[in-house]
């Protein structure tokens, strides 16, 4: 089952023509994925403090398939695809609620943007890759 996080699209997220700016759909990712980490007991700014590692985006793939626009609300989620010694990869979706959908035969939320992103963990010292440490990695469904 996917995480879900609320965003609200503002003035800041959209480009000149009113839709959202491609490269915002990372930023919401992040957010989400932040989120995601917190309500499975992660904080990150602990971690590091208690492990001295953290984790790092290696890779991201998206797709776009709908602009998001000005005020638009969406849910981004956040699941895991695939854990790893050193990396854990992550699906990602940013959906539009449907109160906010034009069209009425519509029945669920509308797939905006899609995306896999995988985080590797590194030495914060030296960032270097290392391996998630094996309680961490208990922590992840």
């Amino acid at each position: 089952m996917a995480f879900g996080f609320p965003i609200r699209i503002y003035w800041e997220d959209t480009d000149a023509g009113g839709i959202v700016f491609y490269a915002n759909y990372l930023r919401f990712f992040e957010r989400a994925r932040t989120e995601w980490l917190r309500s499975l007991g992660i904080e990150q700014r602990k971690l590091r403090e208690q492990t001295g590692g953290m984790f790092v985006v290696t890779d991201a793939q998206l797709k776009y398939h709908r602009p998001a626009r000005l005020d638009d609300e969406l849910i981004v989620t956040a699941s895991m695809l695939e854990k790893g010694r050193a990396s854990l990869t992550i699906g990602q979706q940013a959906l539009l609620k449907p109160e906010h959908m034009t069209d009425s035969t519509a029945t669920g939320p509308l797939l905006l943007c899609e995306g896999t992103i995988r985080i590797g963990w590194v030495d914060g010292a030296t960032m270097r890759p290392a391996r998630i440490p094996h309680t961490l990695l208990e922590q992840f469904p």
